[in-house]
């Protein structure tokens, strides 16, 4: 009932604002590597490559992103619609899956994602489950951060529901000859902190983590 009441208050909030969206249609792609690879605060595998493809048309999107893990590849696929207001609101909905190739890094994911932003800040409350190998289990996750023009940023993260965590990651991007370059250090609590380890093995747990995260990549 939580979750309906969440989407109601977002509705109302947009209820009679004037809407932008793009009329193009465009595909894009894109290459990256990681010299570790963190998601939401927690820790998938070191030195990691990744490829992607997305398509967008009126503020509608689709794509897929793929990483290695270790044990085969984690992939995702995605869809969505997005809007902005003229006076700077965006807001969107979308729905991601997240499989993965190999039989012991980690089990499917299935979420609603909703994201709102306004000027340098954004919000974003997904939901979902998780299919944990035959026991499922369901979880939240929420995400508020700090985007600033001259490419510093700051992101807060919590997980809830039947998921416990919380992370904080500082990071820096800017863009060097058509290069996306970025640094980010990532401070996860000693719930998420454990991570999958090199392999893609679930490491043991331990104290609170810090992780100093370099990445490239390019989009075309």
């Amino acid at each position: 009932m939580k979750t309906v009441s969440k989407i109601v208050a977002a509705a109302t909030l947009l209820a009679g604002a004037t809407f932008t969206t793009t009329a193009s249609a465009e595909v894009s792609y894109n290459i990256g590597y990681m010299s570790e690879y963190h998601f939401r605060g927690i820790k998938q595998k070191d030195s990691s490559a990744s490829a992607g493809i997305d398509y967008e048309n009126g503020g509608f999107y689709i794509g897929s992103w793929a990483a290695d893990v270790g044990d085969g590849l984690e992939i995702d696929y995605y869809l969505g619609y997005g809007i902005e207001t003229e006076s700077g609101f965006s807001a969107s909905v979308g729905f991601t899956y997240y499989d993965y190739t190999g039989d012991t890094f980690d089990d499917y994911y299935e979420e609603i994602n909703l994201n709102f932003g306004y000027g340098l800040f954004g919000l974003e409350y997904s939901f979902g489950e998780a299919g944990g190998f035959g026991n499922e289990s369901d979880y939240d996750f929420i995400g508020l951060s700090v985007n600033l023009e001259n490419g510093l940023y700051g992101t807060y993260g919590s997980f809830g529901d039947e998921a416990d965590g919380d992370y904080i990651e500082l990071g820096y991007g800017t863009t060097v000859s058509d290069i996306d370059l970025g640094v980010a250090a990532i401070f996860a609590d000693d719930d998420l902190a454990p991570g999958f380890g090199a392999t893609g093995v679930a490491a043991p747990a331990g104290d609170d983590e810090v992780s100093l995260v370099f990445t490239i990549g390019k989009s075309f």
